[in-house]
């Protein structure tokens, strides 16, 4: 919830990589050497669809001549060891089917004083193929009514609910969230993030194809990788952190081949994660002392998902269901960001021992693999960097780890003795 919206590009002459769709079921797009601006584009990043479906992602280093659709054939070829059939009709045929008999589904989008991402955010929610939904706009304690305003804008042009949370967090947002909409299919996504157009559909799919998922998680692509601290945040995992483009289910019966403790989060983020009636309230909703706007800052979402795996639950990644993110612009930002994912992760791990002691031997048993994974060159952790990539994050990344079991003390405590003021701004509809 905290990165920044929009900041200038440097005008540094580069372009680090254009990110591209590329459909194998039209011919294959030539990519220029230089943008629209005159920056020299020094690398391609390409989805790859087939018929809409994402099957993968390329990085592709562009050549003073530049890529042609030839180019990008032999790629791609040589990616997936020969030529990729196009055959792939029923898949949209599938989607046609599901649209026909399409769940109800409440699409969820927390902020706080971010209106131009919001705004972008909303306008790609308003433009889904999807014919039951709504979307409901949870206003984290606002100090202006800047968020309303883009609210109401929206409501004018499709079913778009404004509520307010005056408790600052992302976790209390969310629990808000929960609250004002009981049995209903809670679909969750960022205001730094914009839906595929077939983003509801794809999680309508998921639904329908396992009655048995509490969660269906979706796959997060970068929207732009305009500057460097963008790419670099790619290159550590970005919001994919591996998972790729395979459809998986991790369930009880999985347990055996993925812990649902370690590594995390194989299962899925919370900018893009859908959960059935029910299940939140089963886990006890989200931990308020977890999440953006506390100290621990992070990882609600992966407390989330792995004690719903915990209880038994399923959640299903499907990543055809797929959003794009507008990743931090600068190493600053960035470097916020790595300290954050630290402490919110061993926060989590807090929270989860607390409030389940059992859990402490089977992680103490994981700890070795995850010592080791920090520093493995072909880990989890280390293995996409490229030599460029700032060493300083990975240490900003560490010092985080280390101060997040005191984080989540300290922001239960803050949690706990949080008393509203006179700046938190009332609730009400949408002008």
């Amino acid at each position: 919830m905290n990165t920044p919206v929009s900041t200038p590009v440097a005008d540094t002459g580069r372009l680090p990589a254009l990110v591209r769709d590329v459909e194998l079921t039209e011919p294959l797009p030539a990519i220029p050497a230089y943008g629209p601006d005159g920056r020299r584009v020094e690398r391609a990043w390409l989805l790859v669809r087939r018929h809409t479906e994402p099957i993968g992602s390329l990085l592709l280093a562009v050549p003073e001549a530049g890529l042609t659709g030839a180019d990008l054939g032999r790629e791609i070829g040589a990616r997936w060891g020969g030529p990729v059939p196009t055959d792939g009709s029923a898949y949209l045929a599938e989607r046609a089917e599901v649209l026909r008999d399409a769940p109800h589904i409440t699409v969820v989008v927390c902020t706080r004083e971010r209106p131009r991402g919001l705004a972008r955010c909303l306008d790609s929610l308003l433009r889904q193929d999807y014919p039951r939904f709504q979307v409901l706009v949870v206003d984290n304690a606002p100090s202006s009514t800047a968020t309303r305003d883009v609210v109401a804008e929206a409501a004018r042009r499709g079913p778009v609910r404004y509520v307010v949370e005056p408790r600052p967090g992302l976790s209390h947002a969310r629990n808000r969230a929960v609250a004002v909409a009981p049995g209903e299919i809670l679909a969750w996504i960022d205001d730094d993030e914009t839906a595929d157009p077939y983003w509801l559909a794809e999680l309508g799919r998921a639904l329908l194809a396992h009655p048995e998922a509490d969660v269906v998680s979706g796959a997060i692509v970068p929207a732009v990788l305009e500057t460097d601290a963008q790419l670099w945040f790619e290159e550590f995992g970005g919001h994919s952190k591996g998972r790729g483009f395979t459809p998986q289910v991790f369930s009880p019966a999985t347990a055996h081949l993925q812990s649902p403790l370690y590594p995390l989060p194989p299962f899925g983020t919370g900018g893009n994660m859908t959960f059935r009636p029910g299940a939140v309230e089963r886990i006890g909703g989200f931990d308020p002392a977890l999440g953006a706007g506390t100290v621990a800052m992070g990882s609600e979402d992966t407390l989330a998902l792995t004690q719903v795996l915990l209880t038994g639950g399923t959640v299903v990644y499907h990543p055809a269901a797929l959003v794009r993110h507008y990743h931090r612009r600068d190493l600053a930002g960035l470097r916020q960001q790595m300290v954050g994912y630290g402490t919110g992760l061993t926060a989590a791990y807090t929270s989860l021992v607390l409030a389940r002691p059992g859990t402490l031997l089977p992680l103490a048993r994981l700890a070795p693999t995850a010592l080791r994974d920090l520093r493995r060159a072909d880990g989890p952790r280390l293995a996409g960097i490229g030599a460029g990539f700032p060493r300083e994050l990975l240490g900003a990344n560490r010092r985080g780890m280390i101060r997040g079991p005191l984080a989540y003390l300290r922001a239960r405590w803050r949690d706990r003795r949080w008393r509203p003021t006179s700046s938190t701004a009332p609730e009400g509809p949408p002008r």
